[in-house]
Parts: structure tokens; sequence; C-alpha cells
């Protein structure tokens, strides 16, 4: 009878021991509440005031500009504008005003180079940038090392198999490579712009 209290109380305490385990886990994980990484709902967020600026989120189907892209990417563990996880090596990117999520083709003027990207977070708010790039998406257009460089940015509608590509971390499919001619006109523009005070030089 007592080898069988015995018994009975070690199960018990295992029972406990597993329960408080449990219990911990889950308070631990509601400190880092992230949303699952999903295209539904897109958030759009109400306007906001960096550095005494104010940006409205809005929804712009024919978004199209030229600028400066550079990259980010110490922030490994925080939490995206939209409530996913900031992921450092995965191929997403901060807009001011898009909303959340947009895809986005990004042209690197200096190459020709093209990637798509998911945005899903806000910024970049400092000086001449119009996109931050993730660490990941920097390394796959090639601006890792330079830090930042001119771009387009395009906002487009990716096959199925691409989104889900990009929510899982991967990379999308290598847009085609826009022409010598295009190119050319889309650096002349970039220029006339940044001597006529339109587009901020970084």
């Amino acid at each position: 009878m007592a080898g069988a209290k015995a018994t009975g109380r070690r199960a018990l305490r295992g029972r406990w021991s597993g329960a408080v385990a449990a219990a911990l886990a889950l308070s631990a994980c509601a400190g880092r509440d992230y949303k699952p990484v999903t295209d539904h709902p897109v958030k759009i967020g109400s306007a906001y005031t960096v550095r005494g600026k104010t940006y409205v989120p809005h929804v712009d189907p024919e978004y199209d500009v030229l600028g400066y892209a550079s990259w980010y990417g110490n922030e490994s563990g925080d939490m995206t504008a939209n409530g996913e996880k900031f992921r450092p090596d995965w191929v997403t990117a901060a807009h001011k005003t898009l909303p959340l999520p947009t895809y986005a083709e990004v042209t690197d003027l200096d190459t020709g180079k093209s990637i798509i990207v998911r945005i899903n977070d806000r910024g970049p708010f400092a000086r001449g940038r119009i996109l931050d790039l993730s660490k990941g998406a920097a390394r796959e257009l090639g601006i890792l090392d330079k830090g930042y460089a001119p771009v387009r940015v395009r906002r487009v509608e990716p096959s199925a198999k691409d989104r889900e590509r990009l929510r899982d971390g991967d990379r999308a499919k290598e847009p085609p490579r826009i022409s010598p001619r295009v190119l050319a006109n889309l650096r002349a523009q970039l220029a006339a712009g940044v001597r006529a005070g339109i587009v901020e030089a970084p």
C-alpha cells in the first residue's frame, strides 16, 4: 500500500511539473504574440508621425516610384508593423504608406536586376529613402555591400506560387530584366527628379 501511495505521489508530481512547464512556456510565448505570416487581412493603418513628419497609409494600385533603397537587418526577433516576426534573411521590405502586406518589384537601376519583395513593415525614415529592404532582400538584389542603391519600386501582383514562396521565407522567381533602353530612361528620370528636388538624394 505504501508503495502504491508513493507511486501515486510521484505521478502527481510529474503531472504538476508538466503543467507548470506548459504554463511557463505559454507565458513566454505571450510576450511575443506574433501573427502568422498571411496575406489576409490586409492592414492599411492610421496616420502616424515620425520625427515631426506625418505619413498617411493608403491603397495605391498604380504605385511606381523612383528613388533610393537601403536595408536593415539587426532587428531579428522584433515584430513588424503588421504583427509578424521580423526575419532578416527573408525577402521582405518596409514602406511608409503602402498596405501591409504589399508585393512590389524592386529594380536596381545600377544593374537592371529585379526582385519581388513582400512589404510587411513601416519605414524607412532616413533622408532620401523610399524603401528599406531586409538583409535577405538586399543580398538577393546585390546591394548588401553598397548599403543603398537607386531603384524603381513598382507594386505588382505576383503569382500564387511566388506569394507562397515569399510567405515561407523563400525567394520568388526573378522577374525578366528590363531592356538597356528602358533602364537608361529610368536613370535619366531619377537624375532629373533629384535635380528638380522632387526626389531626395541620400
